[in-house]
């Protein structure tokens, strides 16, 4: 069973990509969404975050104030460092379980994990195939201000939070260009699920072991 990693920027069109490839029947395994199980009220990563950050991280009802939480450590290179070190690990495990659940169901699937942060924490796990979504960021700053109603600047700073482009196109296998229509980015992600043992058999042989 394949072990595919999909990554790209914010507003990249990644999730279009990854719900594109579930139709085609591959299991997409979230990393956004296995970073909001594993901070789950009573969750030891919760109770690690309030130790590290504070209380006030956490809201009356017992769930994580993502807010609080992103106003705290936004722009701060140590507190994201100290962050990460509490959720990385606990995601790393999460998705090497579902994962193994995958190819136990079944032994000749795909699986893909949609993951953003795959240069800053996962670039090193053996996948088979590296795809990135990929548009230049003036394209994704545009669909952050009118898609998600967030200012120029918001956007800007955003984007300049993550990786440079150059740094996730350095590590693909495949490039999806999600720079023009939708129809353009399924065409694309078609095209690769079609070719994908054979894209597979290529990386094989540049990246040998």
């Amino acid at each position: 069973m394949p072990l595919v990693a999909l990554t790209g920027g914010i507003a990249s069109g990644k999730s279009t990509i990854a719900a594109r490839l579930a139709e085609h029947g591959a299991v997409v395994v979230d990393a956004d969404q296995i970073v909001r199980d594993v901070q789950q009220p009573g969750s030891p990563v919760l109770a690690d975050i309030a130790a590290e950050f504070g209380a006030s991280m956490i809201r009356p009802d017992g769930s994580l104030d993502r807010a609080a939480l992103g106003g705290r450590v936004f722009g701060d290179d140590a507190a994201v460092k100290r962050l990460n070190a509490i959720v990385h690990p606990a995601v790393r495990l999460e998705s090497a379980r579902r994962f193994a659940k995958a190819f136990a169901d079944d032994a000749d699937g795909v699986v893909v994990y949609d993951v953003p942060l795959l240069v800053e924490a996962r670039v090193d796990d053996p996948w088979e195939l590296i795809i990135v979504a990929h548009a230049p960021a003036d394209v994704r700053q545009r669909r952050l201000v009118e898609l998600r109603g967030m200012s120029e600047t918001d956007a800007a700073a955003r984007i300049g939070s993550q990786v440079p482009d150059e740094a996730r196109l350095a590590v693909a296998d495949v490039v999806i260009d999600t720079a023009g229509s939708i129809d353009e980015t399924l065409g694309q992600t078609d095209d690769v699920w079609e070719r994908l043992p054979k894209l597979i058999a290529e990386r094989r042989e540049r990246r040998p072991g």
